[in-house]
């Protein structure tokens, strides 16, 4: 029997729990949904200035965002870290009443998780990823890519080896960062495994060099957002009519931020020295050698498994043959849907994500035809390691959806007009790169999208960048050259914080290429960021505080990262790992 004291509480949450279901009906829903226009209507950021972005902020907002990544890096639970922030994002959106606190937990579902996952682009990245699944399933299962690392593994003997190979195809796939993370990161996991790389190194290879290669790449399927986003951000500046394409091309040597992960990546990959997380994840998968309870992912299992009968291998033309159709069958889909006389205006007015869909469903249809024609394996077997490769994506794809709901909640709350208004009152023509960069990664960082912060802070920076130089009385050139600086600064800005997200669609996706713990990715792979970031942000101001010549820059900038590599890092081998 209940004593007073021990009902009580039972009763007061029945009834808030029936003051949230009476509140979910359809008129309130309608209600709710009108409000959140109106929220929308009043936060969204708009193109006019710095002061219209920066209306109806508040620190409220920067609360889901900040709690989804506390939640997940402390609980290493990111599933439930995402869905915790999203119901208190719909919580704030719906004004932060007591009954709102379970109507909100229904609106996640209908309001935002829902929508995520409908969205037109999502959902084409979502089949890809599937598609790509399915495509890794088929080659698995029909031996043709155990062929292929046999092939490979006559050329890669070592983990180093395998490092530098990581890095170079990360460098090969540059016309886009989702093709480039599934392709590099499912190609090289079963080479990865087989010498005893760490799936948090080969995650941390694949993210390191999808975005940053994209960015700098004068061809890829960034290209067209970017240009279209510098174009956008010039409308009205009277005086600087420079074409766009040529901002972003005199803009790529201040990127410094992409040209030093590239660096930074290859010393990494070629010293074979690690630190800090990624150090220990090393050590602890040779450790996993004698205590198979360490060996989380199952790479020595796997490994000894090798010799055995049942271990299919087929030629591996199997395996190839379909990764070549998805390179080029994208390549071909950015071709088809673009425009222009120009391959860069071409690639740069593609539909990415059609191509991207495109891509990956002729390789994975060619994958079944040469596995059936080839009578490697009949129908049924051929479905079964589909399916069985598409189910290895369910968990991160679940993620995805997760993040892409996060990021609607930074937009109904304006994330990003708070973060710009805490900085806005700080802005000095010199420091504007330096401050824009740090700004942009925390944007990134808070919302997860790289390309949502481009096109929030770019249609403002520029102008803004314009206007300070005039009334500080600066000359034409060198407002032009903080132009350019702070061009690359949004744009690396927004790459170091996708890079450092836990809640990052390309940072999620690497995780599911490399079928890597999602939280160690994040961990292992954030130090090696911010020291990046950290060196980037003296680049910045070396080059327009200072005034040092941009060559000078990189050599002092790339010699202070070899310094971390060679003092901080520490080379763990099998037969000294005990010493560690």
């Amino acid at each position: 029997m209940l004593t007073k004291r021990k009902w009580f509480l039972p009763l007061i949450l029945i009834l808030l729990a029936v003051s949230g279901f009476v509140q979910v009906t359809p008129d309130s829903m309608s209600v709710a949904a009108d409000s959140v226009k109106a929220i929308e209507t009043a936060t969204t950021p708009v193109t006019t200035g710095l002061e219209n972005i920066t209306e109806n902020v508040s620190w409220k907002s920067i609360l889901p965002p900040v709690v989804a990544i506390l939640l997940a890096l402390v609980f290493r639970q990111v599933l439930v870290a995402l869905f915790v922030s999203i119901w208190l994002g719909a919580f704030l959106v719906g004004g932060g009443g007591l009954g709102s606190i379970f109507s909100s937990f229904f609106y996640t579902m209908n309001e935002y998780i829902v929508p995520a996952a409908a969205d037109e682009d999502h959902m084409a990245i979502i089949m890809f990823s599937l598609m790509i699944g399915g495509m890794i399933g088929i080659i698995s299962a029909n031996g043709g890519t155990r062929g292929i690392i046999n092939l490979m593994l006559r050329f890669v003997k070592t983990r180093i080896q395998a490092q530098v190979m990581t890095a170079l195809l990360g460098f090969v796939v540059f016309f886009d960062d989702y093709a480039n993370t599934m392709i590099v990161g499912n190609t090289m996991r079963p080479i990865a495994d087989k010498l005893r790389m760490t799936r948090a190194k080969l995650a941390y290879l694949v993210d390191s060099t999808a975005a940053p290669v994209a960015t700098v790449a004068i061809i890829s399927t960034w290209i067209g957002a970017m240009v279209a986003y510098i174009a956008d951000a010039q409308v009205g500046i009277e005086g600087f009519d420079m074409p766009a394409y040529s901002v972003f091309l005199y803009s790529l040597p201040y990127n410094f931020y992409a040209w030093l992960t590239i660096a930074f990546v290859l010393m990494i990959a070629i010293s074979g020295r690690d630190f800090g997380p990624m150090l220990h994840a090393r050590i602890t998968l040779m450790k996993a050698q004698h205590d198979p309870s360490l060996d989380k992912y199952k790479i020595y299992q796997e490994i000894a498994r090798e010799g055995e009968p049942s271990e299919k291998v087929s030629h591996w033309l199997f395996a190839l043959i379909p990764i070549i159709v998805l390179v080029f069958g994208t390549i071909l889909g950015l071709y088809i849907t673009g425009e222009g006389t120009s391959l860069m205006d071409i690639v740069g007015s593609a539909n990415s994500y059609a191509a991207l869909v495109w891509g990956s469903l002729a390789a994975m249809s060619v994958a079944i035809a040469l596995t059936y024609f080839g009578k490697l394996l009949d129908f049924e077997e051929t479905a079964k390691g589909m399916l069985s490769g598409m189910h290895v994506m369910f968990d991160g794809l679940i993620i995805l959806v997760l993040a892409w709901s996060l990021s609607k909640i930074t937009q109904d709350l304006n994330t990003a007009g708070y973060l710009i208004s805490v900085f806005g009152d700080v802005l000095n023509p010199m420091w504007v790169p330096v401050i824009v960069f740090v700004l942009a990664g925390l944007t990134s960082f808070a919302t997860g999208t790289s390309w949502g912060t481009m096109g929030i802070l770019m249609p403002l920076v520029i102008p803004l960048v314009w206007n300070l130089g005039l009334n500080a009385g600066l000359d034409e050139s060198m407002i032009n050259l903080l132009i350019f600086d702070s061009v690359s600064s949004v744009l690396a800005g927004a790459v170091w914080g996708d890079h450092c997200s836990p809640i990052s669609d390309t940072t999620i996706l690497s995780s599911i290429a490399s079928q890597c713990d999602h939280i160690e990715h994040v961990r292992t792979q954030m130090p090696y960021a911010l020291v990046v970031g950290f060196v980037s942000i003296l680049a910045g101001i070396m080059v327009t505080v200072i005034g040092f010549n941009i060559w000078v820059i990189y050599a002092i900038s790339v010699s202070l990262l070899a310094l971390v590599v060679w003092y901080f890092g520490r080379r763990v081998e099998p037969e000294h790992y005990m010493e560690t």
